[in-house]
């Protein structure tokens, strides 16, 4: 696989300076324009606060990015020409040359091969509602596969979330409630699934990814950060405007990844914005919590960019 580091990625690996890994689906396809790159900025300067070091990963020219500039991260959240890239389909985007977007399960193949162990997202995929359990995202299957630190708040308000954890469990994918003894479900910090463990600091966590990597598991460690209870939305409003959009996507016969997006810009029209703050909340709380894990890591001496 063909890498290159952006200079500021490079100076931290020789320096010993922790870095966070972001995904770049999220600024290109799930946020409109300009929210999605005021957002990018945001998130960045989040874990820059935390004394870590922001590497957004994409695909383009035929080699693996880590860590994009700001005028090219501008460029790619302005343009949108980017192609939503899961784990799958690494290989054809760089074969062909195009620019792709990563996904959860990209991003952490991608962590997995450039040794970055700590990633931050909004919410995971995972099993889809009124699929029969048939309709499962790649997030899976890659958190089964990679060992990363993943930070999110937990799975996307869209999807099955009894049916995604239960597969999680049967994956071996350790998840941990951070300050939370539930999972959290994206926009609700609060849900009816309780965790098997909850950690409330992040050199606890930091502890029990080692300990977990000492053993030689291969699987991701899931942190369950929720929402900042400022911008949560109330869990019973986001399950009836989650079937009102569903009922759309089916009239407009949208399918696959396309399902997502298309939800997500529902939600945000729907909820006059709310949505939203929400997702750039979150997702601003957990680079913040991923660059504390990162630095835990570091000064035990085990850098995140080994």
């Amino acid at each position: 696989m063909k890498m290159r580091m952006s200079a500021e990625v490079v100076r931290a690996r020789e320096t010993g300076r922790p870095v966070v890994a972001l995904e770049s689906s999220i600024w290109c396809q799930g946020l409109p324009w300009p929210q999605n790159l005021e957002g990018a900025r945001r998130v960045a300067q989040a874990v820059v606060s935390e004394g870590a070091v922001p590497a957004v990963l994409a695909v383009s020219d035929g080699e693996v990015r880590v860590g994009l500039e700001d005028d090219e991260l501008a460029a790619w959240c302005e343009s949108r020409d980017a192609v939503k890239m899961g784990m799958r389909d690494i290989g054809w985007v760089l074969a062909r040359g195009i620019r792709g977007a990563t996904t959860v399960s990209a991003s952490v193949a991608i962590c997995a091969a450039a040794g970055i162990e700590v990633f931050v997202t909004g919410g995971i995929g995972g099993v889809h509602l009124d699929t029969g359990g048939h309709d499962v995202s790649t997030d899976l299957a890659a958190l089964a596969e990679h060992p990363v630190c993943v930070v999110s708040s937990g799975a996307k308000s869209v999807l099955d979330v009894d049916a995604t954890l239960e597969r999680l469990e049967s994956l071996g994918v350790c998840v941990i409630g951070y300050g939370t003894d539930c999972f959290p479900v994206f926009y609700s910090p609060t849900s009816r699934w309780p965790v098997s463990v909850r950690l409330d600091d992040p050199a606890e966590v930091a502890a029990a990814w080692r300990a977990a990597r000492a053993t030689g598991l291969r699987q991701s460690m899931l942190v369950a950060h929720p929402v900042p209870e400022a911008d949560a939305i109330d869990a019973a409003l986001i399950d009836r405007w989650v079937s009102e959009a569903l009922a759309e996507a089916a009239l407009a016969q949208v399918k696959g990844k396309d399902v997502t997006p298309f939800l997500l810009g529902w939600l945000h029209r729907h909820s006059e914005g709310a949505t939203l703050r929400a997702n750039l909340s979150l997702v601003e709380a957990n680079a913040r919590l991923g660059a504390r894990i990162a630095g835990a890591l570091t000064a035990a001496g085990r850098s995140p960019s080994r």
